[in-house]
């Protein structure tokens, strides 16, 4: 199963003046906000998403369709160190999710998973990372 479908939740929404948030705005369109099951915690100066099955547990970003899915995601996993050729246990893994839209309709869409141990890292309580 893919998806031409991405939820981003950090440093890759709009507003962040980064190359990688720079090519997504280009090559993707901006299809409203959503939000997924999990706990956002914060990495460094970048949060992590921790994937649950709590309803309370709500990360909240911005959902993207790709215009040239492949080519993109290629560019995105380099970015997030998880594609071929990176030493595992990557830090990410790009993984299919649910994400609800806000009029409730859930679709599948990419997003990417801290992959990493988080016992020390402190979590985000609000699920948004813009508000840490």
């Amino acid at each position: 199963m893919t998806s031409d479908r991405l939820f981003v939740y950090g440093t890759l929404m709009r507003g962040f003046d980064h190359p990688m948030a720079r090519l997504l705005a280009a090559h993707a369109d901006f299809l409203g906000e959503a939000t997924c099951r999990g706990r956002l915690v914060l990495v460094k100066h970048y949060p992590g998403l921790l994937l649950s099955d709590a309803p309370s547990d709500i990360v909240h970003g911005e959902l993207f369709h790709l215009r040239a899915g492949d080519e993109l995601l290629r560019e995105l996993d380099m970015y997030e160190a998880c594609g071929e050729g990176f030493p595992e246990p990557t830090e990410y893994l790009r993984m299919l999710v649910d994400v609800t839209l806000p009029d409730g309709v859930t679709e599948k869409a990419w997003t990417y998973v801290y992959n990493w141990p988080v016992t020390d890292l402190p979590r985000i309580e609000s699920g948004r990372f813009l508000e840490h």
